[in-house]
């Protein structure tokens, strides 16, 4: 039987926000109704409200989300009512070509719940990124569920969801960094500084953050940079290289996703060195470097997509690093707040005054 729930909805391009009730149907096929215990306000979700994404309103907002499965439909095996998990937004199909060799985090078909959650008139509700999770409980495919310790809180848990994987990923798999390597991020909010956390963790020698805040830069040396350069008062392809012995660093993460800071994390790699691309352009942006500096520099110029995730390998890992100590995921939250303070969080976040707000139930 469908159940009737407080969620946030996103009404249309750029209004505030406002909590509605929600009309969850029970799951179907391959899907799960998940009671959400806490979900971290992204700037994804902004992106949404302001029409970034498309223009499928109203939304339903929030996808960093973590809380127990409730029930399961027909051909679940995976989760059961009960499980504690985290929710992610590939859910993998394991029969793709991607899949197939073996690489499933490039999956080219993940799915979402084939049903739609509604408003009580019956107005069909987009969830965002295929969650929608600023709501008491919601539908998703069944693959999005990743069951994890849960030992662990679900206001930290939930951050793997989204920008923290991004950024940790971003370290440990796409620019697969190694013992001793330096690493430069450019770019301090949430994915960037889960960036250093990651490198930190991964063994790098050296993790220089980058950013023009100092406020955020600080929170950079607390996630476990090194160095800190503020790239308004200093040149950061220079201040770069003085810091790597003249080189360059041996790994430069592009967290911002800008031309500009773009060029800058080129020219900052070392000989052979790698770029990862994990900052969002938008559409209208273009990139021009000399060809002959791509062929004369060698190395990799790579993007990182939800940081090359593979949410059942990766998150439970992740989990239990943070619970032996070794991955301070609760520093990313700075503030627990109620569903109906969504619009305030977005305003802070656009402010830079916090690093991941996060609504509990």
């Amino acid at each position: 039987m469908a159940q009737e729930v407080r969620g946030v909805i996103a009404p249309g391009k750029n209004e505030p926000v406002r909590v509605e009730t929600i009309v969850v149907p029970d799951p179907g096929p391959q899907e799960a109704v998940v009671r959400v215990q806490a979900c971290g306000v992204c700037h994804t979700d902004l992106h949404y409200k302001q029409g970034g994404i498309n223009d499928e309103f109203p939304f339903l907002l929030g996808h960093e989300a973590a809380g127990i499965v409730e029930s399961v439909g027909e051909g679940v095996t995976d989760v059961a009512p009960g499980d504690f998990v985290v929710l992610n937004w590939r859910a993998v199909c394991g029969a793709c070509r991607a899949c197939l060799r073996g690489r499933p985090w490039y999956c080219f078909d993940t799915h979402n719940a084939r049903q739609r959650m509604t408003l009580t008139d019956g107005t069909e509700l987009s969830p965002a990124l295929g969650i929608g999770a600023f709501a008491e409980k919601t539908l998703v495919a069944a693959g999005q569920c990743t069951k994890v310790d849960p030992a662990v809180s679900p206001a930290v848990a939930g951050l793997l969801g989204c920008g923290v994987m991004a950024g940790i990923g971003a370290a440990i798999n796409t620019g697969d960094v190694g013992r001793g390597d330096s690493v430069a991020v450019i770019g301090c909010g949430g994915v960037g500084d889960a960036a250093v956390a990651g490198a930190r963790l991964a063994g790098a020698a050296k993790v220089i953050a980058v950013d023009i805040d100092d406020r955020k830069l600080e929170t950079a040396r607390a996630m476990g940079a090194t160095h800190t350069v503020n790239s308004k008062d200093h040149d950061p392809v220079a201040a770069i290289r003085d810091l790597t012995g003249g080189f360059g660093a041996d790994v430069v993460i592009e967290a911002v996703g800008r031309p500009e800071t773009y060029r800058q994390a080129f020219y900052a790699r070392d000989l052979a060195g790698t770029v990862v691309l994990v900052g969002v352009p938008t559409p209208e942006m273009k990139l021009e470097l000399p060809l002959l500096d791509v062929f004369g520099r060698g190395g990799a110029l790579k993007s990182s997509w939800y940081g090359d995730c593979l949410p059942s390998r990766d998150f439970p890992m992740l989990i239990d690093l943070h619970l032996q100590g070794r991955l301070p995921l609760d520093k990313f939250v700075s503030e627990t707040i109620r569903l109906d303070e969504v619009e305030q969080a977005f305003e802070r976040m656009h402010r830079g005054d916090v690093l991941r707000s996060v609504v509990v139930f």
